[in-house]
């Protein structure tokens, strides 16, 4: 049985991957707007602006995918941290600085806030600090319009996990800079999505989609590994 990590991984890329097959056969001509009633129907292609801009938003549906994805995964992490009552003082040193750096976070208000939410100080502090982290008007700390290959690089080497995939079908993640740059192009008004989509092909979409696909997919693998082996733990000696 898949875990829910994996689970939910796969039904936003099964969305993803549904949108750019509309978007091949799109280009190929065998899908037409259908115009009128039902007694005075007729079909034109779809008119080659909105094709660009239909493709430009497949950047926005990737990059949906990157992001929710690590932020899906960050939460498994501290939700086996919680579930097996994992101390503060087992944690490796990385972890524990990333709950500190939290324990100072504005939105834990004040001390008696931090003390109302702590029974046994060194279990309660990993699920009060993530609490904080990962509310619904929060969860842009986690990750916040900047998922490349090289910030989830850093978030590996923040939580201890392996971020090696294979280079030959994730091509190391590098076309997750191409999404991040395209996305915030369009989030900010810097590009049209005509401009974004004007030189993008739907055979070339498709192998970013895939070659993003199998970059996350080994991201998670590593991460379950991460969480089987218990490799959140320091290291005793």
């Amino acid at each position: 049985m898949r875990s829910i990590l994996f689970q939910n991984f796969d039904e936003l890329a099964q969305e993803v991957s549904k949108y750019f097959l509309f978007l091949k056969n799109l280009e190929q001509g065998s899908i037409l707007l259908s115009m009128g009633n039902a007694n005075n129907i007729k079909t034109k292609p779809i008119n080659n602006d909105l094709e660009k801009t239909l493709k430009a938003t497949g950047y926005l549906l990737l990059y949906n995918l990157v992001e929710a994805t690590m932020r899906n995964a960050i939460e498994t992490i501290f939700d086996e941290l919680i579930t097996q009552r994992v101390s503060f003082d087992e944690v490796r040193e990385e972890i524990r600085k990333i709950i500190i750096n939290h324990v100072r976070d504005k939105d834990i208000q004040s001390t008696d806030a931090l003390l109302l939410g702590l029974q046994n100080i060194s279990v309660d502090i990993i699920s009060v600090t993530f609490d904080a982290l990962v509310k619904k008007e929060n969860k842009k700390r986690l990750f916040s319009g900047n998922v490349d290959a090289r910030e989830i690089r850093n978030t590996a080497k923040l939580y201890g996990f392996s971020s090696q995939t294979n280079n030959i079908r994730t091509r190391d993640g590098s076309d997750l800079l191409t999404i991040k740059t395209n996305r915030n192009d369009l989030a900010h008004g810097f590009k049209s999505f005509e401009e974004v989509g004007r030189n993008a092909t739907a055979d070339e979409l498709l192998k970013i989609q895939k070659s993003v696909r199998y970059y996350l997919r080994e991201i998670l693998e590593n991460i379950e590994t991460y969480l089987s082996n218990k490799e959140y733990l320091k290291v005793v000696l």
